[in-house]
């Protein structure tokens, strides 16, 4: 069997095109106007094994059987429509093949070979037009030949095909005349999860080639690439080519891993199980349980996270978007397990990514603009493009350096990137909710200072984050005899102490299931959270009291009772998830948003940085500033601290320390020593 088919290999291919299936995906070819079929690997096995071996070894001999086959049954099935695309022919794409190559093991034995490799993408160039039959006109006669291209370079006629003329050149090449393909180059890189201790991840270019698989992959995407391994020597002017070849692919077949980045493959038995945890009462608990088991404490913590992972619901209005991802930050004392619940969650999450301040820049967290080898620019993905729709974990914001941390603003409220550099202008997704943990500017959390004298981050950023929560580690007898237990049972087994209730490989098939829910609020839990935001809204009404809460805080509430309600796998958002989730906010307000000196609620702290105290201060300082100025011009330190002391209640030490720091915003300057005058 096997001897005749490598006499007739043209004829087993046109058979196999003769099935009612692969006459079905001809006959839709034709309906959808394309010129490729696409043929999955395990027919052509169980139709002939050798073939399907062969088209794998030696896939430039036998694509063009296939091609061949196929194009001669596009005749028999649609003569017009053959004659229509006999120039271009028809292309047949492989699906499936058996093994899955990893980019780390691809090596000299795989060139020329056909294999299967799995990858995001970081890098896409622009489509560019590729020429297959370039004609060329020879300077001194006038006569054409045409000249098929392969390979990368364009290739020239060796001489002129004028038997009269026979020359050697010079040759003009006639565009017009030639044909051209829609080309593309993407760099895909190995998935995070699958890099081995220590290495750095492995990258690949794969040249697309066909209307059909250009422009589908972009950066951030997880794709599955079927093609021919190829290897190239780069070459130096006056040196020739070097013996070191660089592997690249010759794409035959594109497919996104998921149109969906995140979504994992459930089992029918694993969707039961998902379904049946979800009609547990407290499940809501056990999913809190099952995070980080292994750090004690942190319920509260715990449960923003789990909110985080679930996620709200998106939403896409005529004239704005609404985000659906949250955003969370920790800040914490030096040793509260952070870093350890970051890593944890960049683990549990269907798609995430971890990074550390100090070593990512704001290209790296975005995108970068880098040369092309053709001369041209191209885009590379960045850390909070590779988690679209998944969850970036940013450890230590607050080291990260000020010019590359303003780059992740639009990404937490717009969810894009917009980029304007070296002549590419383009907007990019970066739909990822955020998880950044910080650590107190003075090394420990002082409660007597606002969030944003703690942190060493502006509140533009602060602003922007759903829940802040503050890790501190206050010594407390009970609490420490358990956590001590914890950790030390923790070391003795080398295990949790006690198993999760939903397993790590459960609960992120479980997140990922739960994203397809989009629930929608009940009337109940709509009253609910108006009651709550007005309540507080009421008590800021009378003049001089902080505003506790804002139109931002009231969309974190949705979109808190949006996660919860998925937890349970329920279509609407009831009471009770309201309620959790103005406890949640109140806990973090409480943390985070308390003016330290009046001990009130003031929203303020976190959307500018300063309270309303503070603020209400500063305003009767410059005031009496203003009006001293206008009886003497400049103001005498002294006499200003003095006037404050008597009329306002304002002592010195205070008076002092409120002066530098308006000096330092540039409100109030010095033009000589001891003396003042507003700018």
């Amino acid at each position: 069997m096997t001897e005749l088919l490598t006499e007739k290999p043209q004829e087993w291919f046109q058979n196999f095109f003769k099935s009612d299936k692969y006459r079905r995906r001809i006959s839709q070819m034709v309906i959808n106007g394309t010129t490729s079929i696409i043929v999955d690997l395990e027919d052509l096995l169980i139709a002939e094994r050798a073939l399907a071996e062969n088209i794998i070894e030696k896939p430039d001999e036998y694509l063009d059987y296939a091609n061949n086959a196929a194009f001669m049954q596009l005749q028999i099935e649609d003569p017009e429509y053959a004659r229509k695309i006999k120039d271009v022919g028809v292309k047949v794409r492989l699906s499936e093949l058996p093994i899955l190559t990893h980019i780390r093991i691809l090596g000299s034995e795989y060139i020329g070979k056909m294999v299967m490799l799995e990858g995001i993408v970081i890098r896409a160039t622009t489509v560019m037009p590729l020429v297959t039959h370039a004609v060329f006109k020879c300077k001194r006669c006038e006569a054409t030949v045409t000249i098929l291209q392969t390979g990368s370079f364009l290739s020239s006629p060796l001489r002129c095909s004028n038997p009269q003329c026979g020359r050697t050149g010079p040759f003009d090449f006639v565009q017009e005349e030639s044909k051209f393909i829609d080309s593309q180059e993407i760099r895909i890189q190995e998935y995070p999860e699958d890099l081995p201790p220590g290495q750095t991840p492995r990258s690949l270019d794969i040249r697309l080639v066909g209307k059909d698989i250009i422009n589908i992959a972009r950066p951030g995407d997880r794709i599955k690439v079927v093609g021919v391994v190829r290897a190239e020597a780069s070459s130096y002017p006056r040196a020739g080519k070097l013996r070191a070849f660089t592997l690249s692919i010759e794409a035959n077949f594109l497919d996104m891993m998921s149109k969906e980045p995140g979504a994992l493959l459930i089992s029918p038995e694993e969707e039961e199980e998902i379904i049946k945890l979800s009609k547990d009462p407290w499940i809501h608990r056990k999913i809190i349980s099952s995070i980080a088991p292994s750090i004690y404490g942190y319920e509260h913590i715990k449960e923003a996270i789990m909110c985080l992972l679930f996620g709200g619901v998106p939403k896409s209005l005529p004239d704005i978007n609404i985000r659906g991802e949250m955003n969370v930050l920790l800040i914490g004392d030096p040793g509260t397990a952070k870093s350890q619940l970051l890593r944890y969650v960049q683990r549990i999450a269907p798609r995430g990514l971890y990074t550390s301040g100090r070593g990512t820049t704001a290209a790296g967290l975005t995108a970068a603009v880098l040369p092309t080898g053709t001369g041209g620019m191209s885009l590379e993905a960045g850390a909070l493009v590779l988690a679209d729709k998944g969850v970036a974990c940013i450890d230590e914001i607050d080291k990260m350096r000020p010019e590359d941390r303003v780059a992740i603003h639009e990404a937490m409220e717009q969810h894009t990137i917009s980029v304007a550099k070296g002549g590419i202008v383009a907007t990019l997704n970066a739909r990822a909710a955020v998880l950044a943990a910080a650590n107190p500017a003075l090394g420990r959390y002082e409660p007597y200072r606002t969030v944003a004298e703690n942190i060493s981050l502006p509140v533009t950023i602060l602003s922007r984050f759903d829940l802040i929560f503050v890790l501190r580690d206050i010594p407390e007898k009970d609490y420490d005899a358990r956590m001590s237990e914890h950790i030390l049972h923790l070391h003795m087994k080398g295990a949790a102490p006690s198993e999760p209730p939903v397993l790590p490989d459960i609960l992120r098939k479980y997140i990922s299931f739960s994203r397809g829910i989009r629930p929608v609020l009940t009337s109940e839990a709509l009253e609910r959270l108006k009651e709550f935001y007005l309540t507080m809204r009421t008590a800021s009404e009378t003049e001089g009291t902080p505003i506790a809460i804002t139109a931002r805080q009231l969309e974190s509430l949705v979109r808190i009772a949006e996660a919860r309600a998925r937890v349970a796998l329920r279509k609407e958002i009831l009471a009770e998830d309201a309620e959790a989730s103005i406890a949640i906010v109140k806990r973090s307000l409480e943390e985070v948003g308390i003016d330290v000196s009046s001990h009130k609620i003031d929203i303020d702290i976190i959307m500018t940085g300063k309270p309303k105290s503070l603020r209400d201060k500063l305003r009767v300082i410059l005031g009496a500033l203003i009006e001293m100025e206008k009886e003497t011009g400049m103001v005498k330190r002294s006499d200003l601290i003095g006037k404050l002391s008597s009329e306002f209640d304002i002592v010195s030490g205070e008076a002092e320390r409120l002066i530098q720091q308006l000096i330092r915003e540039g409100t109030v300057y010095e033009p000589q020593s001891g003396y003042l005058k507003k700018t």
